[in-house]
């Protein structure tokens, strides 16, 4: 006789690419270690194990004790492993080719690794896209696990979740487990007796019913106060007893074996969907507030309780729109996945630097750094940092496969960014330089490939629908969505510290200021643009001599209604690491006199930490990369790094009439949302060298400066004797 109810138990250990070993350590000897001793002492709990491939990469390095003893308990029977992109990508953002790659390469790492076999998968964040179902089938991949919110979205009701379904894509089809939400609130948050309860209701309900619970594993000991209630209180103890000591009614099962022994209850089509929250992160904060409090009131309204479940936010792509940095990420991710699809078609002359390619690839697919919700995501600069890390070390072995060596110099052009406008990319074996000239003719990514950095990682301060909660400050701020939380505060003073910025924070952006404007207005942001030229389309052309290439960006705008053309030209020689940078203003009238400020960013340059630190023509240490400074007449400004070894030095070259070269820096810090609470963090640091313009007597103004990316290692008495830089037209 079948048991009264079926529970499915299944856990998601994950850590993403770039996560720093400290904090990784310490979640295994809070969650999993913990965890896995308390299985030992309960043989008859029977889990679901998801451990992603970079934590599961982490674990076998630094602890393959672990690993060895979760395949003993999958040898018993008391673990399956469940599979899934090796990487931990969102599928849907990834092209077919992407996708099964890495669910098979991680379906052969674990297979072999724990010596079992692998049938199903988890599907990072419950990402859904109908179109993946075929790629998931392709990929070897029987069984996933869904929120019930996506069978919800379908049409189905809560008594015909008790069960699995089939899903079918392109003729192929794929069992899914509905998770429950109830569940998902409940474990470990209310009682244990409060699962117990709900099975019994399900069990009354149906005999023979399923019940799946599938979430995070960090929710057992690494969110919040989860490591005293979960094991110094003992609540992981006492659930584990009262299941075994429910046996008799309860069947603890293993995902595969349902599968093999239940029949479906039909096939079901699933929307583009994820877990309710995800779908409402996505969107733009009012539009966030608006759809909680929508379904909240449908929820609590007998008329309109039936249509709750319908009431769902946006898809994940938006993700992208919602923050520019990670369509870039997106972008720059695509562009080294289609050269290495074009690699393997032409048949590489290295088939090793393929491999090492798409191994990099693969890392900088993980999702954690595209976007954000509870936790930090793509706040936190570290992961963004990861993933260029690996992109720009999957474009370096992508040379390698391509046998190309020595020194080079390229230049593309392309909609790189998808935003139908086209894009500049300047190359060699040192840089990639990569311009928008359609977005302010601005420099929006500065990979230094020996030091595998993009010093335009960089994150823009954006309203936020927590922010609501964060302006009401700490003792004050309550949760949208359940207004018995209060709001935790990392730091003091953050209600003081919201910024939202009025143009992206790359480099070459350009600004005219007032006159007498002060560095602490524009540092917070309160200082009014009076050109068109920050977020202005500018015309772009490429001028190729023998290795060297210059693009050359121009638009007519004007400031204060004035109009006349801003050029400038950016200009990359091969073996070079050296961006030589001129700027021209024509069409000025006789009597023109205005503030012009060329803002650069530089990030992954932590402020407050030693070895980071701005020093002057002398190189003189001038303060950590969060001073704020004021520097008159300068003809240096570097940034240092010794961590990352990089010497990033700005020299500015005479303007016209003399006039002299003023620098102003500043830290961009943004108030963000993680699973502690609300934070500041650090995100990039402003360099704006600024000029009073005044005409020559042809209405012509110009200045040249360049920016030298070289390492830190170079010698610390090196001092700048002269300046030269290409002007326009002469690359």
């Amino acid at each position: 006789m079948t048991a009264a109810v079926r529970f499915v138990f299944v856990l998601h250990d994950h850590q993403p690419v770039g996560n720093f070993d400290s904090v990784i350590e310490q979640a295994y000897h809070d969650s999993y270690l913990p965890l896995l001793d308390l299985l030992e002492r309960h043989p008859g709990i029977r889990i679901g194990l998801h451990t992603s491939g970079p934590l599961a990469e982490w674990l076998d390095r630094h602890h393959p004790d672990y690993i060895e003893r979760v395949a003993r308990l999958v040898g018993e029977r008391q673990i399956e492993i469940v599979g899934g992109a090796f990487q931990e990508p969102v599928l849907a953002m990834l092209p077919a080719r992407d996708r099964i790659g890495q669910i098979k390469s991680f379906t052969h790492w674990l297979e072999r690794r724990f010596r079992t076999t692998v049938s199903g998968m988890w599907v990072a964040e419950r990402v859904w896209d109908p179109g993946m179902a075929a790629d998931l089938a392709a990929a070897g991949i029987q069984w996933t696990i869904l929120d019930d919110s996506h069978f919800k979205a379908a049409g189905l009701c809560d008594d015909q979740l008790d069960r699995i379904w089939l899903t079918e894509g392109d003729g192929a089809t794929l069992t899914v487990f509905p998770v429950s939400e109830r569940l998902r609130y409940v474990i470990p948050f209310a009682a244990p007796e409060a699962t117990i309860d709900h099975l019994r209701f399900l069990a009354s309900r149906r005999h023979g019913a399923v019940a799946i619970f599938g979430d995070d594993g960090e929710k057992f000991g690494v969110w919040p106060d989860t490591h005293r209630t979960c094991f110094e209180e003992g609540w992981l103890e006492r659930f584990f007893g009262l299941l075994e000591a429910n046996a008799d009614w309860i069947e603890m099962s293993l995902p595969s074996e349902v599968v093999r022994d239940t029949p479906p209850a039909g096939t079901i089509w699933l929307p583009e969907c994820s877990y309710r929250e995800m779908t409402e992160w996505v969107l733009p904060p009012e539009k966030q507030l608006a759809c909680v409090r929508a379904r909240l009131a449908a929820a609590n309204d007998p008329a309109l309780a039936e249509i709750a479940s319908f009431i769902r936010g946006g898809s994940w792509r938006n993700f992208r729109m919602r923050y520019p940095e990670a369509n870039e990420m997106y972008s720059r991710m695509l562009a080294v996945s289609d050269r290495l699809e074009r690699i393997r078609q032409a048949g590489p002359i290295d088939p090793g630097g393929l491999d090492e390619a798409t191994q990099s690839l693969y890392r900088g697919q993980c999702n954690c750094a595209y976007w954000h919700g509870a936790f930090g995501g793509i706040y936190l600069p570290h992961l963004r940092n990861a993933i260029y890390r690996e992109l720009i070390t999957a474009d370096s072995a992508a040379d390698r496969a391509e046998g190309r060596a020595g020194s080079w110099i390229e230049a593309t052009t392309g909609d790189f960014d998808f935003d139908g406008r086209t894009d500049v990319r300047l190359s060699n074996e040192s840089l990639d330089v990569w311009l928008a000239p359609g977005r302010g003719g601005m420099l929006y990514e500065l990979d230094l490939r020996d030091q595998r950095h993009n010093l335009l990682a960089t994150l823009d301060r954006r309203p936020e629908a927590y922010h609501e909660q964060v302006l009401a400050g700490p003792g004050l701020a309550r949760s949208v969505v359940d207004a018995s939380q209060l709001a935790k505060f990392k730091q003091e003073g953050l209600e003081r510290m919201v910024r939202y910025d009025s143009s992206r924070r790359k480099s070459l952006v350009d600004h005219f200021w007032d006159l007498d404007v002060s560095p602490a207005a524009i540092a917070d942001c309160t200082a009014l643009e009076r050109g068109d030229f920050a977020a202005g389309a500018f015309e772009a052309s490429i001028r190729r001599n023998p290795g060297r290439i210059q693009a050359l960006l121009s638009r007519s705008g004007n400031c204060w209604g004035i109009p006349f053309t801003l050029s400038k030209a950016v200009t990359l020689a091969a073996g070079s690491r050296t961006l030589e940078i001129a700027y021209k203003l024509e069409g000025l009238p006789a009597d023109f006199r205005q503030h012009l400020a060329v803002e650069f960013n530089f990030a992954g340059l932590p402020a407050g930490a030693g070895g980071r630190f701005f020093y002057d023509e002398s190189r003189r240490n001038l303060g950590d990369l969060g001073s704020r400074l004021e520097l008159r007449d300068a003809r240096v400004l570097g940034l240092v790094d010794d961590w990352l070894d990089i010497d990033a030095r700005l020299s500015f070259g005479p303007a016209s009439n003399g006039g002299p070269t003023d620098l102003w820096t500043f830290p961009i810090q943004s108030v963000s949302q993680s699973e502690g609470g609300f934070e500041l963090v650090h995100q990039s640091v402003v360099v704006m060298p600024h000029w009073i313009v005044t005409p020559d007597a042809d209405g012509t103004w110009k200045t040249m400066m360049r920016l030298d990316l070289g390492r830190f290692s170079r010698p610390l008495a090196e001092t700048v004797t002269s300046f030269s830089v290409t002007g326009f037209g002469s690359a």
